[in-house]
């Protein structure tokens, strides 16, 4: 008896020690609904242009932005700049931030045309960047056009407001920028939240890629990963498709290829709707007509129909999250899709379609250099 109860209470030390040890080692990385009440020493700061550094007290100090004529009489502290002016050609860099820590969440809208700002996200001084996508196609807007997107790390808010709340740690340094392409300038109103704390050996780097290929040659598949090394997870695709066709266009598969895979896959979708958390051609099948909706990890976020007259092609946005379900990879990984409709006979027809794709993952770095982003004409929208 005294034995066994020698064993319960060198247990019970070990057992108190490990939770000890895991409260005192908490960051605050972790903000799920469980942890929110727990006490960590990571410091919370906001960059803002009325506060471009991020500075501990120094929000709302501007005197001379682009609302400085609003506020006049009212002087500094009243909101005189809450936006800047990016140039034709400029990059300008929305967050320069010193380690370790992490961003954890990004809200900004964008005037102009969301195809041609480019958003690049660099971590920890490498001179790639592991972000590299239209600011619209980063948000799941790929068409630059609003619609209302709801789901758990992007949300598209009434007034083309763009959140993102991918966790994004970095041990060194973090630096965002966006470069604008366009002929004309572009207002940027933005909010780059972040904290300062530790990050574990076991945490990743965010990535994101852009790619686009218009038309897609016949019966080839749309790469829209390729290129990784190293050890990682996959969690997301967002994909804008224009269809040249005037059938249904979904029935492809999405392929992953993971450590090693060549000729198969070892994950593989029974078709386009079905990865994207719809089924049967999205159909309502009350009205017989393509029926959008947003859900926290998937979506068909947006369906643009013709009018008529200029607008003459169909084109769809959706987006699929792996947040309960991020597809691991040790050593490579490679993601594709098929882009396959249906003609006579009963027969599959490879489509020559418009797709613009962007893949979410997270990996250690160093990571591959991008392939090298369309031009200008490439990336715009006809």
């Amino acid at each position: 008896m005294r034995t066994r109860w020698f064993v319960y209470i060198f247990l019970g030390i070990c057992l108190s020690a490990l939770a000890h040890a895991q409260s005192s080692s908490y960051n605050g990385l972790d903000n799920t609904l469980g942890n929110l009440s727990r006490l960590s020493s990571a410091q919370s700061f906001s960059i803002t242009p009325e506060n471009p550094t991020g500075a501990k007290g120094k929000g709302a100090m501007s005197t001379n932005g682009t609302a400085a004529r609003a506020a006049r009489e009212l002087g500094q502290g009243w909101k005189e700049n809450p936006s800047v002016l990016v140039q034709p050609g400029q990059t300008f860099t929305l967050a320069d931030i010193q380690g370790p820590g992490a961003i954890e969440h990004i809200w900004m809208t964008v005037t102009g045309n969301w195809r041609l700002s480019i958003l690049r996200f660099y971590w920890d001084g490498e001179q790639d960047p592991s972000v590299e996508v239209p600011v619209g196609d980063f948000f799941a807007m790929g068409w630059g056009k609003y619609a209302r997107l709801s789901s758990i790390p992007v949300a598209v808010n009434p007034g083309s407001a763009f959140n993102c709340y991918w966790q994004m740690p970095f041990r060194k340094h973090a630096k965002m920028t966006l470069e604008n392409l366009d002929d004309h300038p572009v207002r940027i109103y933005y909010e780059v939240d972040y904290t300062a704390t530790s990050v574990s050996k076991d945490q990743a780097y965010f990535h994101a890629q852009f790619r686009r290929v218009n038309p897609l040659p016949y019966k080839q598949v749309y790469t829209i990963l390729d290129g990784v090394k190293g050890k990682g997870q996959y969690v997301g695709t967002y994909i804008a498709w224009g269809s040249h066709s005037s059938g249904w266009w979904g029935e492809g598969e999405v392929k992953f290829y993971l450590d090693g895979d060549k000729k198969f896959p070892t994950i593989v979708s029974t078709g386009t709707e079905d990865y994207f958390g719809g089924s049967y051609n999205f159909e309502n099948k009350q009205t017989h007509q393509y029926e959008e909706f947003t859900a926290p990890y998937s979506g068909l976020v947006q369906v643009i129909r013709p009018d008529g007259l200029y607008q003459s092609q169909q084109r769809f946005g959706m987006y699929r999250w792996h947040i309960p379900d991020p597809i691991r990879f040790n050593s490579d990984i490679r993601v594709t899709i098929q882009a396959l409709g249906w003609q006579s006979g009963g027969r599959y027809l490879p489509l020559q379609d418009d797709i613009a794709s962007v893949a979410y993952w997270y990996q250690v770095e160093p990571h591959q250099p991008f392939p090298k982003l369309p031009g200008k004409d490439q990336l715009d929208y006809h």
